[in-house]
């Protein structure tokens, strides 16, 4: 016989690998023990990934997000993003004006704090948001019941509110809470109606929530000097193509309003994307890491591998030289030690890989987290646990197709 098959060298191949199982199995054990690290890991980092997309999503679509403060000054130190006071009631009417910023489509000014709420003998703790009609809009939130607050609402600051889903059925428990009353801070407020659920899967929940209008949240529940003040400003632009138009368009209209310029500015403006990129960047950060730390027992199962194959050349170095005599070529020994270590690799990354998608079913009802394992993962983690095998069996076949049917047939 001058020249293997590829299919007998495969059938030879498995053969050898059947008659030493338990050396097989132990020589596996490092290949799918990594492969299951890397997609565990691996899936952890998408699942989190999609978790803060779909965060951020909630939010609205083309939305820019102002707060109060610069995140750094102009000599490099942090300002006082998120605690400052420095956007009002008029920021938000100067971007309302069509003539101010054309390319904006709505404003929503909000502004927070926490409130205990009681119906009945009932009392909850919940974020409280003062904010305008157009918060609906530009918030993508919808309503399950009732109505939202409107314009005549603002003008009379009326003792109206409007609920989460959640603080509804803390403070109601089943009951219908459009009609009802729900004292805040000593004042009590009618509810007008319940929002949809949000979807949101922060930790923060968006269906825990009450808003009122702003201008009764100035009058009932802000006190001193921070009543004109808000804590945010959502700004959607008419379109995604527009949005850059309109981060410009706000940018300038508030450096107006306040006097300042970009290095002085006392306002910070992200936009939705900025959000995604950043969450996105640090999520890519720490899977690469853990993957790494994971890869390292891929690279121990690889050296299993190289440890047995030698091994194995060394017990059947007469079965080289029998099979050399009778016509083997280098190339075939080769090749069937290569096919041997890269079954190995294969079969290894297989269970691996049916080991990961176990852990990736059962983790996220343990650890609250999604674990999201796509096919590209899937199918890389294959090819990578056999291009591990292969690699590794390089040396040993070299070794292999080496040796010289005499000598082979003298060794001991």
């Amino acid at each position: 016989m001058s020249r293997l098959k590829a299919r007998d060298t495969t059938r030879t191949a498995l053969e050898a690998i059947r008659s030493h199982r338990m050396r097989s199995c132990l020589t596996m054990i490092g290949i799918l023990i990594g492969i299951a690290a890397v997609t565990v890991t691996v899936g952890l980092g998408q699942g989190a990934q999609k978790q803060v997309r779909d965060s951020i999503d909630a939010l609205g679509s083309n939305l820019l997000i102002v707060s109060p403060g610069s995140s750094t000054t102009s000599t490099g130190f942090r300002g006082g993003r998120g605690s400052a006071t420095t956007l009002t009631i008029s920021d938000a009417t100067t971007l309302s004006s069509i003539q101010v910023a054309p390319d904006v489509s709505g404003v929503a000014a909000v502004s927070t704090t926490s409130g205990s709420l009681q119906a009945g003998s009932t009392t909850w703790t919940s974020p409280v948001y003062g904010t305008t009609p157009s918060y609906l809009t530009v918030r993508a939130r919808t309503l399950s019941e009732g109505r939202f607050i409107t314009d005549a609402d603002l003008a009379n600051s009326n003792s109206v509110i409007v609920l989460g889903p959640d603080t509804a059925s803390e403070l109601f428990s089943g009951r219908d809470p459009v009609g009802e009353s729900v004292t805040i801070s000593g004042s009590t407020f009618t509810v007008i109606g319940v929002l949809t659920a949000s979807g949101s899967t922060s930790s923060t929940s968006e269906d825990d929530e009450v808003i009122m209008p702003q201008s009764t949240y100035a009058t009932r529940i802000a006190s001193g000097t921070n009543r004109s003040s808000v804590s945010t400003l959502y700004v959607q632009a008419a379109s995604r193509a527009q949005l850059s138009a309109a981060y410009q368009e706000v940018n300038a209209a508030l450096a107006t309003n306040h006097a300042v310029t970009t290095a002085t500015a006392d306002f910070t403006i992200t936009s939705q994307q900025s959000l995604v990129t950043a969450a996105n960047s640090t999520n890519k950060t720490l899977t690469v890491m853990l993957a790494g730390i994971a890869a390292i027992s891929l690279l121990v199962g690889g050296i299993g591998v190289m440890n047995i194959m030698l091994v194995s050349v060394t017990e059947r170095t007469k079965e080289i030289g029998l099979r050399k005599s009778l016509g083997a070529t280098p190339r075939a020994i080769r090749t069937q030690f290569l096919t041997e270590a890269g079954t190995l690799g294969l079969t290894g990354g297989a269970l691996g890989l049916g080991l990961g998608l176990g852990l990736a079913g059962a983790l996220p009802s343990m650890i609250d987290q999604p674990v999201t394992v796509s096919t590209s993962v899937a199918l890389g983690s294959l090819v990578v646990s056999l291009a591990i095998g292969a690699t590794a069996g390089v040396y040993p076949a070299a070794r292999a197709a080496r040796l010289t049917p005499i000598d082979a047939l003298r060794t001991p």
